[in-house]
């Protein structure tokens, strides 16, 4: 066994953070060493990542562990770790891989921006920080790459910082993340005080091993709920989903960095890699705590599913169907398909940065637009762009037996068909698949087909440093499927830690019919709703959507995101604005006022005990003083050192006591 790579664990994300680090201290002007150092660094933690990886494939249930001492404070000592496991060793490749490429893209992408160089530190501080959040096996040390996976965002998000959309896109993802980090942080030491750890594995007594869940016992809902919290921040769940869709402001490459297999799939793997957590005390594979996951999942799948039909930002269609995708994932965890959420997380990573590289690729062709009102016809100026798009937009529909897509929404569909505490979600996903199938056959139509409009008149291909990451992500999007379809489930078996078996009859299934069914409805209803774009029928005016000409009323409700902004604007934030108010007149006028009172008291005390001090004891002590050296002065004029004097004193002395003891007698 290569025990050098278990020991270099901590590389992986170390290497891409220093050379972050490094990448800042480069001057502007040396564009080119700057992007070697973020290249480099990223190639070196997929190299490492799969030689991790390798491992990993000989031994069923594989796991190698390794925690150490931080800090000791009197007799506890607080221990953190590294782990490298299946989960792990699948979300490490895929990460580093879908990271470089996303590295080289953005070489084209941004070759015309004045801050190029700190882009690419920003890009390696993030990648670095992802990778520590996989192999953490600390709720801590998870919980502080966690942060670090946060300010990162943050910098991407507002790297065109001078532009105020961005600057408050920013702001709202930080803001809105750290409402669910409070959860999570709450939940972190809560499961510290109850089971005295917070490594994952720790030789069985980890805190989601059976001797620290033996040690919760009914707060492991409440625990599991607060964590909970954190993973709806990160994944964009509903509520906290508002602020992944405004995400869009920053450069492409960070919507495809951050959208696709890293930032928000972070909630989705906190889930599974506690899930022992989660399922403490399951009857029947249902527990409160897995009850709110699939509801909250399947509100924010249908939810995000339906804005998205009424999106014009390409870049925004794409951020709702990530939304969407993570509540899908997240039903799947809530119904006890940990592994098919898994699955569907690492091939929705390929597909989904495709397809952001891909919007990216049209945004440059068209000259920076974004409203795909504008586009039209693109298929035949960006043939590379449009093929590639193509074969996203069919791993997202859920295309089953090319595309893995197919095979990962297959399963999660099989999971949750068998849920026993409900069928309504099930109905609802079914739906939502016939929803992206949709909003995906729209989108593509109004972007590549059709006539061309204002901004495809003077459309181009992209750069080959741009359309190749595309054709290797492709390529992933469909060979992926590989290793995902029942003939051959070789990455369900790997994560489970089965024997893989080989059965060609395991490919014909009902839920696969289904699928197809759905996704053809879907496609069709799009191809039928949307057949002439930008085409005057005689009835529907060329720049009305039909959606919105047929449903005025509903298209504007999508459209401008069901008012769940205008929502919290008047409850949320209108009362976090009337809290500073009224704290920010406590403070200058209660407040303040009370200070200035107690101020006042502070100089009246001590104007009078000034005046007592000053005509009192000062005064009788200045007194006495004075008398005592008048005493002193009398007294110093009788030792005169005159010899008469003193028996003068003695003489008179005596006669004094003779004349009283006269007139006792």
């Amino acid at each position: 066994m290569n025990r050098w790579i278990f020991d270099s664990l901590w590389l992986i994300p170390t290497i891409p953070l220093a050379g972050s680090l490094l990448i800042l201290s480069v001057n502007d002007s040396r564009r080119p060493a700057a992007v070697a150092l973020a290249i480099t660094g990223q190639i070196a933690a997929l190299t490492l990542s799969v030689f991790a990886f390798l491992p990993t494939l000989h031994t069923p249930g594989f796991r190698v562990v390794q925690n150490f001492t931080w800090f000791t404070f009197g007799e506890n000592a607080l221990r953190l770790g590294w782990v490298l496991d299946p989960l792990a060793a699948v979300m490490l490749m895929m990460i580093a891989l879908v990271g470089l490429c996303i590295f080289v893209f953005s070489i084209g992408y941004m070759a015309g921006d004045k801050n190029f160089t700190r882009f690419f530190a920003y890009l390696s501080f993030f990648s670095g920080a992802m990778l520590g959040l996989v192999i953490a096996n600390s709720l801590l040390l998870l919980f502080i790459f966690w942060e670090l996976v946060g300010f990162a965002s943050y910098l991407l998000i507002g790297f065109w910082i001078e532009r105020p959309s961005a600057a408050a896109a920013a702001k709202k993802a930080f803001i809105t993340t750290r409402i669910g980090d409070m959860g999570f942080f709450l939940g972190m030491v809560w499961l510290y005080h109850s089971s005295g750890t917070l490594l994952f594995y720790d030789e069985g007594h980890g805190c989601v091993e059976n001797a620290g869940l033996a040690m919760l016992g009914v707060s492991a809902t409440f625990i599991a709920l607060l964590i909970f919290c954190g993973a709806m921040g990160k994944s964009g769940q509903f509520p906290l989903h508002v602020w992944l869709p405004d995400a869009m402001e920053g450069p492409t490459p960070v919507s495809a960095l951050i959208h696709a297999a890293t930032m928000v799939a972070a909630g989705v793997f906190l889930v599974a890699r506690v899930y022992p957590l989660f399922s403490l005390g399951a009857s029947n594979g249902v527990t409160p705590s897995l009850t709110v996951v699939v509801w909250i999942g399947v509100t924010t799948a249908l939810m995000a599913a339906l804005i998205a039909i009424a999106q014009a930002d390409i870049k925004r269609i794409l951020a709702y169907s990530t939304v969407s995708q993570l509540g899908l994932m997240m039903v799947s965890l809530g119904v006890g398909g940990v592994v098919a959420g898994m699955m569907h997380l690492l091939a929705h990573g390929f597909f989904k940065a495709l397809l952001f590289l891909g919007a990216g690729s049209v945004i440059h062709g068209c000259h920076g637009e974004h409203d795909i009102r504008k586009m039209g016809g693109l298929h035949r100026l960006m043939p590379v762009t449009f093929s590639t798009y193509a074969i996203g937009m069919m791993a997202l529909s859920g295309v089953p037996l090319f595309f893995s897509g197919g095979w990962t929404k297959e399963e999660i569909l099989h999971v949750t068909a068998h849920w026993p505490a409900s069928p309504i979600p099930y109905y609802l996903l079914l739906a939502g698949v016939v929803l992206t199938a949709l909003y995906m056959t729209r989108q593509i139509i109004y972007v590549f087909f059709g006539r061309q409009r204002a901004a495809s008149e003077r459309g181009h291909e992209s750069p080959l440093v741009m359309t190749m990451p595309l054709i290797a992500l492709a390529i992933c999007a469909i060979f992926f499927s590989v290793v995902l379809a029942p003939a051959w489930p070789w990455l369900h078996d790997y994560l489970t830690g089965e024997p893989v078996r080989f059965d060609v009859a395991r490919l014909i299934q009902p839920m696969l019919f289904l699928s197809l069914v759905l996704v053809g409805a879907g496609v069709a209803f799009g191809v039928w709703m949307y057949r002439e774009v930008g085409a005057q029928d005689g009835r529907r005016p060329a720049d009305i959507d039909p959606l919105e000409f047929a449903q005025p009323k509903l298209f504007r409700f999508l459209e401008n995101k069901m008012w769940l902004d205008e929502l919290y604007g008047y409850t949320v934030i209108a009362f976090s604005w009337v809290a500073a108010r009224l704290s920010d007149w406590m403070d200058r006028y209660f407040w303040d006022s009370l200070v200035r009172a107690f101020g006042g008291l502070g100089q009246l005390f001590g104007i009078v005990t000034k005046g007592f001090d000053e005509r009192g004891i000062n005064a009788g002590v200045d007194e006495s003083t004075i008398g005592a050296r008048r005493v002193g002065r009398a007294i110093s004029r009788l030792h005169s050192g005159q010899v008469q004097t003193y028996l003068s004193i003695i003489a008179i002395g005596v006669l004094a006591l003779l004349l009283f003891y006269a007139w006792l007698a």
